[in-house]
């Protein structure tokens, strides 16, 4: 188990595959580029299955989420996913992806194992997606969900961020669109990880702003804590059901309290909190030769550890040094 010192236990396992992307989205990193993890640096396939096989069978991780950078980057992608469904007990397998590369794996993350994925698409506009991400490949993006869902990653869930000045005026028509195509629309509000610092709390889309523009057109009944339980998204059932709508408010509504989340680095680092400041190395312990009891024994102390909160309501709140990209989202 991994418990903290405030009674929270982590089941839900987030692991970053790659550092890479090929979109460069404004808020998560610069038109260059950055720096990205030698090879040497990165885990291996085997190391990868290995942690998740720890985390599954020794301290009670029940979802694995794939994440990046960009996830279908990894050339192992597909067989990491066929090992990690072949353990006992099966972990759920999610995928957070920004869908370029969706229309070509779809059926074989499906026949592997993954059961649903995580898109991000920021907007309906091609012109807008290209100035957000400084690439032209909106088009990808939608043939992606469209093979997600036809390959029965169910539910096909999106995620969209709101920027200011770009695509704020956009969350209605994203939600109808979103309903017509049965998908379930999830909105993020922007958060401080981007590489060259320039998040600013104000003037940020908040909670209140999305669902003040999402009243303008459709009904919105709270879905209540209850159904939420650890979830990051509160729910809202749109004009009476059964379509609903998410928003994850981390700056302004934060869900520390009910955190069940642990995090593992592309280059084998165990992050507590996605807004941490401070990681804890499995990386040399796996390849020092440490048996699998040790590199439990790190992880839970590492997790007894973790803060009670993110630090976002505070006004000094310190940013993570190291990217959205490098950490996994």
């Amino acid at each position: 188990m991994l418990i903290d010192t405030y009674g929270r236990v982590a089941t839900d396992l987030r692991v970053s595959l790659t550092d890479r992307c090929n979109l460069r989205c404004a808020y998560c990193m610069p038109e260059e580029g950055l720096q990205w993890l030698s090879k040497p640096d990165l885990l291996t396939d085997d190391e990868i299955v290995r942690l998740i096989d720890v985390a599954v069978t020794s301290l009670g991780i029940e979802e694995v989420r794939f994440t990046g950078g960009e996830p279908l980057l990894r050339p192992g992608m597909v067989g990491i996913v066929e090992r990690i469904a072949a353990l006992a007990p099966r972990p759920r397998m999610s995928l957070t992806t920004n869908g370029i590369g969706l229309r070509r794996t779809a059926e074989a993350l499906k026949t592997a194992g993954l059961d649903r994925v995580n898109v991000s698409l920021d907007t309906l506009r091609p012109d807008v997606f290209k100035t957000l991400t400084r690439r032209d490949r909106h088009h990808d993006v939608l043939a992606g969900l469209a093979a997600a869902a036809e390959a029965g990653l169910l539910p096909v869930k999106i995620n969209a961020v709101l920027i200011p000045g770009l695509n704020d005026d956009e969350a209605p028509d994203l939600l109808a669109w979103a309903m017509e195509h049965a998908y379930e629309l999830r909105f993020i509000e922007q958060m401080p990880l981007d590489a060259q610092h320039g998040w600013k709390r104000e003037g940020m889309v908040t909670a209140s702003d999305i669902l003040a523009s999402l009243r303008t057109r459709f009904e919105l009944t709270a879905e209540g804590s209850q159904e939420r339980g650890s979830a990051p998204a509160e729910r809202w059932i749109v004009d009476g059901g059964p379509h609903r709508v998410g928003v994850i408010a981390s700056v302004t509504r934060p869900f520390c309290a009910a955190c069940d989340r642990t995090r593992l680095t592309a280059d084998g680092q165990i992050r507590t909190c996605l807004f941490a400041t401070e990681e804890t190395d499995l990386r040399a312990a796996l390849r020092g030769g440490a048996p699998d009891e040790e590199i439990a024994r790190i992880w839970r102390l590492a997790m007894w550890g973790k803060k009670a909160g993110s630090g976002l309501d505070d006004p000094s709140f310190l940013q993570p040094e190291r990217p959205m990209s490098a950490i996994g989202g």
